[in-house]
């Protein structure tokens, strides 16, 4: 297991899953569209860049390609 923090929530989930997958996990949402609608991952490989996200502190991060790690800081929003 990996525990990790996602906006300010701490939670654990299995080695090997996607920063996307434990973004949704939460019931959350990667980023805000120019015209402030929340946004998803769509393709689940990397192609849509839906799924971006602030991953320690390294902006526009592709979650869908990205395994979580031990201590990770995800910041899906500003």
């Amino acid at each position: 297991m990996v525990q990790l923090r996602i906006d300010d929530m701490q939670i654990e989930v299995i080695a090997g899953t996607s920063v996307a997958a434990a973004i949704a996990h939460v019931g959350g949402t990667t980023r805000t569209s120019c015209t402030g609608m929340r946004r998803a991952p769509l393709c689940g490989m990397g192609v849509c860049f839906e799924c971006r996200a602030t991953v320690n502190g390294v902006a526009q991060e592709r979650t869908c390609l990205l395994p979580v790690a031990d201590a990770m800081e995800v910041r899906t929003h500003g």
